[in-house]
């Protein structure tokens, strides 16, 4: 546990320190490290989190909590579901067909670096 600990802070530091550098313009490969722009987006990051925090989820759980369509959060679980960020099972409860959503170790993973770049983004703001 404590080798996983020193990893994330060691990670946290790399990403601080990119941040830091890119806010100041001394470094053109930082600024090159876009945020990931798949997770990004407001409803996909909704879904990501959600499923962080949840074994798994209905489709009726995740429109419920995200407060959106059935369309709009079709498209964006089919999106993240192409990346392999989240799996789909599609199955009947009686005669009612039941979708559900669980995040990958891939998912949890983009989901972690994605979290670490936006907390070194908010240090490196602060430390201005």
């Amino acid at each position: 546990m404590a080798k996983s600990s020193a990893a994330t802070q060691e990670r946290l530091q790399r990403a601080h320190e990119t941040a830091l550098s890119a806010l100041r313009g001394q470094s053109s490969e930082a600024v090159a490290v876009p945020l990931n722009r798949l997770i990004h987006e407001r409803i996909r990051l909704g879904i990501v989190s959600a499923l962080a925090v949840n074994r798994s989820l209905t489709f009726n759980e995740l429109k419920a909590m995200l407060k959106t369509t059935d369309g709009n959060l079709s498209v964006h679980a089919r999106k993240l579901e192409e990346a392999d960020y989240i799996v789909c099972t599609k199955s009947f409860a009686g005669r009612l067909p039941k979708t559900e959503y669980r995040l990958t170790a891939g998912g949890r993973r983009a989901l972690e670096r994605y979290l670490d770049h936006m907390e070194a983004l908010i240090r490196a703001t602060r430390d201005r």
